[in-house]
Order: structure tokens, then sequence, then C-alpha cells
């Protein structure tokens, strides 16, 4: 496949506000890839150099991409250039390490612009920074898959939350048909979106929702993980997929000494604690966390205890469809009882007022209820999981939305709050981004477009109907 050919259909996305062609002209667009094309061709769809679950970067900031583009050779008239022409120079940029790296790699870059027309190049170039600006999220790519193949995008849905990886999706979609996205499962050193919880008004809809009896777990101030190993090798990842292995020497270690199997995928939390061992301050462990340079000396300064809550596949067999109960027996077997979240099982409201306050007492932020019957739903949010915890709440109005980058590409995704001024009008009080699953995201982007004032590229302002 060319790039111009890639070129083309990203301009017609870009041109139309159309789900259904947008959807359509994708799907039509996958069919025509041979197998090797696929992944590179929906990593750059999502403006990913290389896929999501592919460790490689590129490592060229915004500010040399610039001064490459400026210095380029005028574009050429020849659109020769092929996706995987594209997709093995990325690779030999991000091969480029160590002194004169960052020449090394303009270098290398400046050769493929070379070669590229100037619609080619502004393709690259969005790649690159992460921004493909046609409007095409992920969602609508699930969707593209799905009509590929001729299946419902629910199958595409759970394939996408159990590999995080839509290049590997549509490979697997668009090579191995239908009976091979029925065989996705989950897998040793692919990371999952983790399962989260809802924000609960009070126990009394915590036991309601749970049919009178609930898990209670600690809610630590800390950073969620994901650890999976397969014999001695070990690795970590954060809530939001990025390897931080290397960072967590410690807990590689307790992994490593202390698990009882083989082949393990763990869900957990990981907090730094003081002298006194109880919990710092969150801003504390975001010293630590992803850091790589001098982190024995790093550890020493900021430890960090480990609190596993959640057994997502062991010895080969995936526990995600058992329930919560089940995967709590098989995770306290294969910890031996160590490092667990602290819990309790409680039956009325009273035990859940006694066991929040001693959460407090410890420095924490509250408590998570867990149904013992829910399986893991990786990437979902609501009443199977709440947390709950003391706060002051206010109802807020979204006046205006800025367009997501990176991962929340193609989604109103930074929530621009105001609240009543008393004269009719409203006052903005600040933003937020955090909250929402991919799929809320993906809908309130759809419910604020119908809401539209005005917008440009990067903020649309609207109507103040939406309370949250």
């Amino acid at each position: 496949m060319t790039l111009a050919a890639f070129t083309t259909l990203c301009r017609e996305l870009a041109g139309s506000r159309s789900r259904l062609f947008k959807t359509e002209r994708t799907a039509e667009f996958l069919r025509s890839l041979s197998g090797d094309e696929i992944p590179a061709a929906v990593a750059f769809l999502t403006a990913r150099p290389f896929p999501a679950s592919d460790p490689r970067v590129v490592d060229v900031s915004w500010a040399t991409l610039g001064e490459v583009m400026e210095s380029a050779e005028p574009p050429t008239a020849d659109p020769g250039l092929t996706l995987l022409d594209v997709a093995g120079a990325f690779a030999d940029i991000a091969t480029a390490a160590g002194p004169g790296s960052r020449r090394a790699k303009s270098a290398r870059l400046r050769d493929l612009l070379r070669r590229a027309t100037a619609g080619e190049r502004r393709i690259i170039a969005n790649i690159l920074l992460g921004e493909m600006r046609i409007g095409l999220h992920d969602g609508l790519i699930q969707d593209a898959i799905a009509k590929a193949v001729g299946t419902d995008p629910a199958q595409v849905r759970r394939a996408a939350l159990l590999l995080s990886d839509l290049a590997e999706v549509a490979r697997i979609a668009l090579t191995e048909g239908v009976g091979g996205l029925q065989r996705v499962g989950i897998r040793l050193f692919v990371p999952l979106l983790p399962m989260l919880a809802e924000l609960a008004k009070d126990f009394t809809e915590v036991f309601a929702a749970h049919g009178g009896r609930t898990a209670l777990e600690f809610k630590y101030d800390g950073a969620r993980i994901q650890l999976h190993k397969q014999g001695n090798t070990v690795r970590i990842w954060s809530r939001r997929l990025t390897d931080v292995t290397g960072s967590m020497p410690e807990i590689v270690a307790i992994a490593q000494r202390y698990l009882r199997a083989d082949d393990v995928i763990l869900d957990g939390e990981v907090v730094a604690v003081g002298p006194d061992g109880r919990p710092l301050p969150f801003q504390e462990l975001m010293r630590r966390y992803r850091r790589v340079h001098k982190i024995e000396e790093t550890a020493r300064e900021i430890p960090v205890v480990l609190h596993l809550f959640d057994c997502l596949l062991v010895d080969g067999r995936s526990l995600i469809d058992e329930s919560y109960e089940a995967r709590w027996a098989e995770l306290e077997l294969v910890t031996g009882g160590r490092h667990l979240a602290r819990r309790v099982l409680a039956t009325d409201i009273g035990e859940a007022e006694v066991f929040l306050s001693e959460a407090l007492a410890a420095g924490h932020e509250g408590l998570v209820a867990k149904d013992l019957t829910s399986p893991y739903t990786p990437g979902s949010r609501g009443k199977r999981w709440f947390k709950v915890k003391p706060a002051e709440t206010v109802d807020c109005v979204i006046i205006a939305a800025d367009w997501g980058s990176g991962r929340r590409r193609g989604w109103l995704s930074n929530y621009h709050l105001a609240v009543a001024d008393g004269a009719g009008g409203f006052a903005h009080v600040g933003k937020t981004f955090k909250g929402l699953t991919d799929d809320e995201f993906r809908a309130m982007t759809d419910r604020l477009q119908l809401l539209k004032i005005e917008g440009n590229d990067h903020t649309l302002t609207v109507r103040p109907e939406v309370v949250v």
C-alpha cells in the first residue's frame, strides 16, 4: 500500500463529519491491506509510529521535527513511498541512541522526508506529533474493523480491551477472521486496561447494588500497577499501560521471591511510605514512579510497598470471567497471603463505617467496595466496584471542552467547568480530564458536539447543559 493512498484516506476522513462514511471508508481501506501492512496502517491511523504494544519510541521532539521540516529539500512530486517504507524509517530512527543520536535521528528523518510529497510530509509529521486530526477515534476504528470482517463491533471491542492494541486486533481480524477474534484471550506480557470503580454516594447505595454483602478493601493513595510474571521474568505496567518495571526493582524482587506460580498476572497498587510506615503524599510517589536513572538511590529515599487485590491469570488459566470471590481465593494461594490489600467482608453499614474509619486513620483515601460475584471487566467502570471516600461535592456544568491528543485524539476530553454565579451566568472554576472510561469519553464527545456554540481545532464552546 502506498503512502499516497493512505494520505488520500486521511484527507477524505478529515473532510467528513459522517461517522458512517468514516467507518465504511476505513473498512474498505483495511480490506485492501496485506497482512504485513495492517499493523503499520492501524498504528498510523491512531497517530502512533508503532503499534501500542511495541515498546519502541522514535523520540523526536516537536522542535527537532520543525527544524528538519524547515531544512528539508523541496518535496518530491513522485509519490513512491509505501507504508512499509515509512514503518522501516521509523524503526531506523528509533534505533539511534547514545552520543550523536539526535543528529542521527534528524538525518534519517530528513532522508524519509526527501522521498515524500508535500501531503505525505504532513501525514508523517502528524504521526510523529501524535495528532492525526482526521476525526477517527478508537471506537470508529473498532467499528471499521468489525465492518471489514462482518462481525459484531462488540467482538472487536472485547479483543481490544484484552490486547490494548488496535493494530494487533486488526491484524487478527483481517488475517484470521471472526474465529481469530473469538480466540483472543488475556496474554502474559500484554497489559490490559484495569477495571475501575464508580464513586458511591454512600454505603446504602453499595449494599443495595451488591445484594446486602460486599468486600471492602482499603483504597490506597498510590499508583495502580499490573504485574506479569513468567518464571523469573517480571514486568510491571502502570494504569495507562506504560512499562514501569525499571523503576520498581523491589516489587520485581517481591514477585520473584514470593509468588507461588510460574505464570501469573496480578492487579494492585504501590504506595510510597515514610520511615514510620505511613503513606506519603502521591506527589512523593511520582518522584519515584517511572524513574530509571539512579533508581537504587531513589528507592532508598522513597521506598514503596505493594498491595495486591486481584488475580487475572494463573498458570495459563484466565480468571477474568470468574467471580471476584474466586479470584481472591486464587490471589491468596498465589501470594501465600503476603502483600494483600486490607480487606473485610461486610453485611451492614455499621461494619463498613468502622472499616472506613480505620482506612482514614491509617492515612489512606477510603475504601473500594466490590461485588463478590463480579467478573473482571477490563476498562469498565460501573456499580460492581464502588469507591467510598469522604469528599466535598459541587455541581458544575461543562461550558467548553478541548480536543484530546495522543491516546485521546478525536475525543473532547478536557472539560472546562463552571458554577452558577448568582447573576444568571456561570463562573469558570477550572478544568478536568479524569474520571471517564474510553467509552464514556466517546459518548461525551458525541453529546457535547450536539451542544456546540462555536469551536476551532482546539476547543469547543458548548451550551451549559451537561451537569457533572
